[in-house]
Order: structure tokens, then C-alpha cells, then sequence
């Protein structure tokens, strides 16, 4: 990794000198291979197989999420860290930033399908379904009235509430594909700017 570069004299003598890669640079993209490497290593094993790492690395990261935090622990994401700054590093973090915005994705679908169940389950008329339907255009309302009712009848008989859980699910599924449905369509508005 070392660059030569060389000076002219004015008697045309060539002197060259050697440029030593900068250390303060290495040690930052080591310690930022090492902080990616520890994050992979908190995900599941099916979450680390998306990552599609050499067989050595996939078990090591494996193994080091099975570890509490210790020297082990240390040594061997050192040992990780070493063999993934042999691979494309910037793929892999693309990747985990993906997996994170996905997985963030997820969790506000969560509340948004929670604030809407609660808010359908504490209306006994037509004003929740009326605005869920004006912000979902795709929910079928007939379905969401039948879910309400069911929910409500449980609560009040005092049973479990299955018809809530099912509610709950058609709002995460109507949320979720609202959701898929605006990004495939910002995506194919990016691609045409481009």
C-alpha cells in the first residue's frame, strides 16, 4: 500500500520517497469494521445468513453473539474484524443498514396498527373506521366493522380477546402494504429522475 512519488532537481536527478499509508486512518476503519462486526453479531443467525459471509466468518459471528461480554468475546471479534477488512466492507454495511431501516420500518407499522386498533376498539360508531378508510383507501371497511364489533362483544363478555388480536393483524397487513406500496413507488419515481 505503500506509494512512491518522486521530485525532480534541477540536475534532472530523480529522488523518490516512499508515502506509508496514514495509521491514524487505518486504526479509525478498523475500529469501524470492529463496531459493525459486534453490531452483526447481535442478530440472529437467520439475520446473519442474509449478510452471505464466508462459511469461518457467518460461525464466528455466530459464536460471538452466544458470548456475554468478555475478553473472549473481544478476542474473537478482533479475529472477525481482521477477516471481514479482507472482503467489501461497504456491501456489508449497506446491508446492515438496510436490515435496520426494515427493522425500524417495522416497529412504527407496530404502533401505527396498536394506535388504530385501540382507537377503532374505543369507538362504538363509524367516525375511527370513517378516517381509517380516508388514510387506508384499500381497507375493506365491511371487514373492519365486522372485526370491531367481534373485538367489542369480547372485551364486554369479558373473553380473550381473539377478534382483537385479529384486528390488530388486518391493521398491521393494511399498514404494512400501504407502506410497501409508497416505496415501490418512490423508487420507480427515483429511477425515472435518473
Amino acid at each position: 500500500m505503500n506509494e512512491e512519488f518522486y521530485l525532480e532537481d534541477e540536475d534532472d536527478e530523480v529522488e523518490y520517497y516512499a508515502v506509508r499509508p496514514n495509521k491514524t486512518r487505518i486504526k479509525k476503519e478498523i475500529a469501524e469494521v470492529f463496531a459493525m462486526a459486534e453490531e452483526i453479531c447481535g442478530l440472529s443467525a437467520a439475520q446473519i445468513a442474509e449478510f452471505e459471509l464466508p462459511e469461518p466468518i457467518e460461525q464466528a459471528l455466530r459464536d460471538a453473539g452466544k458470548m456475554g461480554q468478555n475478553a473472549a468475546k473481544k478476542r474473537l471479534l478482533k479475529y472477525i474484524t481482521a477477516r471481514m477488512r479482507e472482503l467489501d466492507t461497504d456491501s456489508i454495511r449497506e446491508k446492515l443498514d438496510r436490515l435496520k431501516n426494515r427493522s425500524a420500518h417495522a416497529v412504527r407499522e407496530h404502533h401505527q396498527a396498536e394506535r388504530w386498533r385501540d382507537a377503532l376498539l374505543a369507538d362504538s360508531g363509524n367516525g375511527q373506521i370513517t378516517e381509517l378508510v380516508g388514510e387506508y383507501p384499500d381497507a375493506d371497511t365491511q371487514h373492519l366493522r365486522q372485526l370491531q364489533r367481534n373485538a367489542q362483544k369480547e372485551a364486554k363478555d369479558g373473553k380473550p380477546p381473539k377478534a382483537a388480536r385479529q384486528l390488530y393483524q388486518y391493521l398491521k397487513q393494511l399498514i404494512a402494504d400501504a407502506g410497501a406500496a409508497y416505496q415501490s413507488e418512490s423508487d420507480d419515481d427515483t429511477e425515472s429522475i435518473e
